[in-house]
Formats: structure tokens, C-alpha cells, sequence
């Protein structure tokens, strides 16, 4: 197992897992800068790191993330920035925050949400590809509440919830909370998990993925991801152009290779 040293996070890799664990609990894991920039590290490390397949996000404490740390980060955001403000593009974009980079990133996301969770908390529910909740999970955005538009949070939850049910809760603020049975059904998690078990089951769910030829989980997920906003042809198109790809690869041989000599395969990311 390998153990990178943060302060305000936990990143450690046991296999070809990772797991990254939000670690401000007196804060309710609310997002400082010190915290975004080790975000960011810990996502370039999983992602960079050919030992690893898969990236597991959760949190400690009863919450799962809180949004940004208001005692933290002044009204003008200028500190989250480690260069000039407006110096960098990424300055000239919507914010990201605790955000994984899931547009530019290839290995899959599984965000374990193991209890509250508003505000830039719900970024991890929206961009990863696998989110699963503790019974103890709810989910709402106060914006609004604190004199703040609700900005991409909310315009990314409109794109999965129901029109009038992600604008409920962008209009209603911290007034009201969807519980976690609601998200379930709503199809913003994928799975109820007792409390105590929610960590052993993210693992579960990941050597369930990792069992899988990783090259292709990543050809998958990108030809969804990147499809969802291309006419339906179009991105059929895209789907082929990636499965091509992986079919140049030594792993799209060994997979019908083992299962014609009745052996697990050995992936080997080439």
C-alpha cells in the first residue's frame, strides 16, 4: 500500500485503487485553498499513476463535502488562485473547486458520499462516473440562502434531475433536503449502502471495475462521457472510433484469449 502525505486530504493506493478521502471534519470537509490545490495534486498523482485503475472519493466526519469554506476563501475567490488572478485560463472559466477534472481525465471516478453533502459537494455526484451514498446522505445547495447564484453546481444537477425538481432545490436554498432515498430514486446515486459498510462496498465496486480490461473501461467511459453532447450519430461515430483503439491493444487479445482457455485474464494495460 502507498500513502501519499497531504494535510487537509487523505490519498492512499492499495492495488490498483485509489482512494481519496476529504479530511477537514471540524469543517464538515468544506473546500479551503489549501485544500483545492491538494485536490489537484492528488488527481494529477491518481491519473498519472500507471499502478493505478481506479479513483475512490469520500469523506470523514458526517459530512461528505460542505462547498467552499466561507472562512476561507475572501468575496473576491482571488486566493484559490496560485497565480495572478485572470493570469491563467483556467481562471477564465467556471470555477472547478474540488471538481475532479472529469473532461480531461481518462480512469473512472466512484465518489462514496457518506453524509452531507451541498454546494461544490455536489460536483463529485454530477462528474463522477459511479456515486454511492450511506443511508446517512442528503443532498441540497444554499446558495441562494447566503445572496450567491447557484452556478454550475446546479447547472450541471439540471442535467440529470428532473427540470422542476433541480430547480426546487436551487430556488428553495438550504431550506430544504433531499434524502437519500429521494436521490436514489431520482437516479442522482446508484446505490443505498448502510453507513458502516460504505467504504468496504466503494472497494467492492471498484475490484468489480478493475476486474474489467481497464483500457477498455476507459474507452467506455470516454466514448459515453465525451458523447452526451453530440447528435446520436455523431457519437456512435466517436463510440467506434474509440473501440478501435483498444482493439490495437495486447489486453482486446488476452480477454477472448482467457475466456477461451476458461482463465482470468491477465490485463496488462498494453
Amino acid at each position: 500500500m502507498h500513502v501519499e502525505s497531504f494535510d487537509t486530504i487523505g490519498y492512499e493506493v492499495d492495488g490498483h485503487t485509489a482512494t481519496l478521502t476529504l479530511n477537514r471534519p471540524d469543517a464538515l470537509n468544506a473546500l479551503s485553498p489549501q485544500m483545492i490545490t491538494e485536490l489537484r495534486a492528488a488527481y494529477d498523482e491518481a491519473e498519472n499513476d500507471d499502478r493505478v485503475w481506479l479513483l475512490i472519493v469520500t469523506g470523514t466526519g458526517r459530512a461528505f463535502c460542505t462547498g467552499a469554506d466561507v472562512k476561507a476563501i475572501p468575496g473576491d475567490g482571488k486566493v484559490i488562485y496560485e497565480r495572478p488572478y485572470l493570469s491563467t485560463y483556467e481562471q477564465w472559466e467556471a470555477p472547478q473547486e474540488g471538481t475532479p477534472p472529469f473532461r480531461s481525465m481518462a480512469k473512472p471516478v466512484l465518489s462514496a458520499v457518506n453524509g452531507l453533502c451541498c454546494g461544490a459537494g455536489l460536483d463529485w455526484v454530477t462528474t463522477s462516473d459511479i456515486v454511492i451514498a450511506s443511508e446517512r446522505a442528503s443532498f441540497f445547495d444554499p446558495h441562494v440562502s447566503i445572496g450567491l447564484v447557484a452556478g454550475r453546481e446546479l447547472v450541471r444537477l439540471a442535467r440529470i434531475l428532473p427540470r422542476s425538481v433541480a430547480l426546487r432545490m436551487a430556488l428553495m436554498g438550504k431550506h430544504e433536503r433531499m434524502s437519500v432515498q429521494r436521490a436514489f430514486d431520482l437516479g442522482l446515486i446508484s446505490e443505498i449502502v448502510d453507513h458502516d459498510r460504505l467504504l468496504e462496498r466503494a472497494h467492492e465496486i471498484a475490484e468489480i471495475v478493475n476486474s474489467n480490461a481497464p483500457l477498455a473501461v476507459r474507452g467506455t467511459r470516454l466514448a459515453i462521457l465525451k458523447g452526451r453532447d453530440l447528435p446520436l450519430h455523431e457519437a456512435e461515430m466517436l463510440a467506434e472510433a474509440f473501440r478501435e483503439r483498444v482493439l490495437r491493444t495486447e489486453d482486446a487479445a488476452e480477454g477472448p484469449r482467457a475466456f477461451v482457455e476458461k482463465r482470468p485474464p491477465e490485463w496488462r494495460c498494453q
